[in-house]
């Protein structure tokens, strides 16, 4: 049987259009992928690893409780506001070393270092083996130094250097040293001393070798 020419053939069923999606399936679609991506933020911020803070430490209840001990060291009697101490390294020996860490509000470093022993060493070890070598100063302190030699080095650290001649660290080496200003730097040597601490600092038991 033939086909009839003048019969007209059925359209073809339209395909759905591609962008014929519901505004409620992609707003539940973008909510997934933001909860997705905070849950896979938050679990990264519990898992990874944590930045060390460097912890304040109370520096003037080591030093009452070596003074207990009666061990003299040289330390700020008072710091700046806004100033901290984050390193306290003391180690037992004739006579001892004792090191003093400080940032100021600016989060810049000034140490203190008390031992026997070689300037030189003292600045390789500290500030530069390559320190350069200004001019001498006199600045004010209570240690009884009369001079102290200053020194740079090409990144922008400055020291202060002395032997002390008499008291109680006679021939020791005083170290005050970092990348602090020359001005930092010149109020925590004008604030070294060797006075009891205030007799309201309760002692901490530093009854290590080494504490820091």
């Amino acid at each position: 049987m033939s086909e009839d020419p003048s019969a007209t053939p059925d359209p073809a069923p339209e395909r759905p259009s591609r962008y014929d999606r519901s505004f409620r399936g992609l707003l539940a679609a973008m909510v997934a992928t933001v909860l997705f991506v905070a849950a896979y933020v938050g679990f990264r911020a519990l898992t990874r690893d944590q930045p060390d803070l460097d912890p304040d430490v109370d520096y003037a209840s080591c030093v009452a409780y070596l003074q207990g001990a009666d061990v003299t060291v040289a330390y700020p009697r008072e710091l700046p506001s806004g100033w901290r101490a984050n390193v306290i390294h003391f180690a037992r020996g004739n006579p001892p070393q004792w090191r003093v860490g400080l940032l100021t509000d600016r989060d810049a470093f000034v140490g203190v270092v008390q031992q026997k022993g070689d300037v030189d060493d003292l600045l390789s070890d500290y500030v530069d083996e390559n320190a350069r070598q200004g001019e001498d100063a006199a600045p004010a302190n209570g240690l009884g130094a009369t001079s102290w030699q200053t020194w740079s080095d090409s990144g922008g650290d400055h020291a202060f250097s002395t032997v002390l001649e008499s008291g109680p660290l006679a021939g020791q080496t005083l170290l005050v040293y970092g990348s602090a200003p020359v001005a930092d730097q010149e109020t925590v040597l004008q604030s070294l001393t060797l006075d009891p601490v205030p007799s309201g600092v309760a002692a901490n038991d530093c009854d290590t070798d080494e504490f820091s």
